[in-house]
């Protein structure tokens, strides 16, 4: 059996009683931390709390090298742990179906995750959101300027009057973590009077929840990692509010349905 688990957004206490069952009683756990991960505690904390031995796989012992985890979910009970929801924004599907491809049983326990928990902080209505992108570190995708995949999908989003949710670089093994400001002074270079809203922490005990002006944004601080940044497309009345009230965003800034 190979159960994927979602460890939820900040800390140990962060995964469901389902969750900290399933690793309770596994075999094997094994958990990635290159796609996101939980800021607000170690893997050996993690370990600790759940007493439990946590391998840690890097994403070629993943992508490339799955051998050792399917193996293991052949004849024992396994898990894999990821950040999140161990199937929202990753490749993990792809394990998924090696595993089923070799009669493995495979199941899922979810986690909360960043998307829902943006949309809760910001007060904006989550089926009203588009398509999300990642906005890479510059050094890391090769190319001058915004890579075409954040801003089609902001342009295409905003078309549709749909919100968009900016996940942000991490580089977890070199402890790279893109920040709201920096995002924003990216942003701000091909959209300065578009409107964003930083969110830092989320499922942490002290969330920060703060919109402006991408411009505005570049030059205010927004704490410790790990950041989003949520840009808003059509408005309507209770997102305005919430908005204005949750995020100090100036309502004439919005564009109201």
């Amino acid at each position: 059996m190979l159960t994927f688990v979602g460890l939820g957004l900040y800390d140990e206490r962060s995964i469901t009683v389902e969750g900290r069952e399933a690793i309770r009683t596994a075999d094997r756990v094994f958990a990635e931390r290159y796609t996101s991960e939980l800021i607000g505690a170690s893997f050996e904390a993690l370990s600790a709390h759940h007493d439990v031995e946590i391998e840690v796989r890097d994403r070629a012992g993943v992508e490339q090298d799955p051998e050792p985890i399917l193996e293991a979910a052949a004849s024992d009970d396994v898990v894999f742990c990821t950040a999140g929801d161990t199937m929202i924004s990753t490749t993990h599907v792809d394990l998924r179906l090696r595993a089923e491809e070799r009669d493995v049983d495979t199941r899922i326990i979810h986690g909360v995750t960043a998307q829902t928990a943006a949309s809760g902080l910001t007060g904006l209505q989550n089926y009203r959101f588009g398509p999300s992108t990642t906005l890479p570190f510059p050094w890391a995708h090769g190319a001058d300027g915004l890579p075409a995949s954040v801003t089609d999908t902001i342009a295409e989003n905003r078309e549709r009057g749909l919100h968009t949710l900016v996940f942000l670089d991490i580089k977890a093994a070199e402890g790279e973590y893109m920040r709201g400001d920096v995002a924003a002074d990216l942003l701000s270079e091909a959209y300065p009077d578009l409107v964003g809203v930083v969110v830092a922490r989320a499922g942490s005990p002290d969330p920060v929840v703060d919109g402006g002006r991408m411009s505005e944004l570049a030059s205010r601080e927004f704490g410790d990692p790990l950041h989003l940044l949520v840009i808003p497309g059509e408005c309507h009345l209770l997102e305005a509010d919430a908005l204005a009230r949750l995020a100090g965003v100036d309502r004439e800034a919005l564009d109201l349905a």
